[in-house]
């Protein structure tokens, strides 16, 4: 039985060996393993797989080896990605990244401006301007840092020097090259940035061909180059994920909390969930009821230790979680909340 039970354990770390490979078993990070420029191999199984599957959406055997030939890896996007999983960015400390006089004047001057395109996008998706101007802005500087890192290579390399998420940039790189091929872009000089996301509205490849628009009505769906593709296509996400027009993205709780269970709710990240009626009653609180019904989350920011410290928390509203869908962190979705309060603002 002991050997049984032994011969198991033996076979089952070498299943784990094969999947997560060298980095797995000897704590390494992905960057460590290879160099800068190593070529990628794509006379493996993994590539002989993805290549069928690219043949069975259309594309040919001979054109896909003569895309892919002579890739590298590129170490610079391994290491970003090994150090996104470091310690995150306290609220004090991200806020002051968006929330500038500079961006809050910018991003005035740009609804004024296009204040008829506005008009017409709040119509047709029922998203407030001055949210999708603030998703803008943080995500590119009104497109003006839209990335430099060559996407093709950079897929190819998460693809297949990042064991940790290899299955979801293989389906990322397919739907790049779908993409590409329906709007006659080519693959090979696009670019955006290390992890994948690119255009002014910094989709990724997937999020494109879900929610992107053409809505300058060129025939190309564009938000790379089309301001008015990339704003609608952020507002057709939020719309997507249920944003409402005109209704609460989130409300200020203040610096403590008075229950146990919302401090416990607060703990669990961006998914956390609980009633309207309860966060009332547990915080001893009167809030507004969201408009179309669902739950609420608990958000807690981090204030400056040297300014007194502790925490703020807020409710976020379904509106809140609907920019979350477009970034998980509950401190970009309040980041985007406020900039968009301070575009609203006289």
């Amino acid at each position: 039985m002991i050997k049984r039970s032994l011969l198991l354990f033996v076979l089952l770390m070498f299943a784990v060996f094969s999947v997560y490979g060298p980095a797995f078993a000897a704590g390494k990070k992905a960057a460590d393993l290879v160099r800068d420029d190593q070529p990628i191999d794509i006379n493996t199984p993994k590539y002989h797989k993805l290549f069928t599957d690219l043949e069975a959406k259309g594309f040919e055997r001979n054109a896909l080896e003569k895309l892919f030939s002579n890739l590298t890896i590129n170490r610079k996007v391994l290491s970003l990605m090994d150090r996104q999983w470091g310690k995150p960015t306290p609220w004090y400390a991200y806020r002051p990244r968006f929330l500038t006089p500079l961006i809050i004047k910018q991003g005035k001057q740009y609804l004024r401006k296009f204040r008829p395109s506005f008009d017409r996008l709040e119509k047709d998706f029922g998203v407030n301007r001055e949210v999708i101007v603030a998703i803008w802005a943080m995500e590119t500087r009104f497109g003006q840092n839209t990335g430099d890192f060559n996407m093709f290579r950079s897929l190819n390399t998460l693809f297949a020097a990042y064991p940790r998420r290899s299955d979801f940039f293989r389906a990322e790189l397919i739907d790049y090259l779908l993409l590409c091929q329906r709007n006659a872009f080519d693959p090979r000089i696009i670019e955006g940035s290390w992890a994948g996301a690119f255009g002014q509205a910094q989709f990724m490849p997937s999020s494109f061909n879900k929610h992107a628009v053409d809505y300058d009505g060129d025939g190309i769906v564009d938000i790379i180059h089309s301001r008015l593709d990339a704003l609608a296509s952020i507002a057709n996400y939020l719309h997507h994920f249920g944003w409402t027009l005109d209704t609460p993205v989130s409300i200020d709780l203040g610096k403590h909390l008075h229950s146990p269970q919302l401090e416990k709710k607060a703990g669990e990240g961006w998914s956390n969930s609980i009633s309207w009626r309860r966060l009332q009653q547990l915080q001893r609180v009167k809030l507004p009821a969201p408009v179309k019904g669902g739950h609420l989350t608990v958000v807690p920011l981090d204030l400056d230790p040297q300014k007194g410290g502790g925490k703020r928390y807020l409710a976020g509203y379904p509106n809140f979680q609907a920019i979350q869908h477009y970034n998980h962190s509950q401190k970009y979705a309040a980041a985007v909340d406020e900039l968009a309060k301070a575009l609203t603002s006289d």
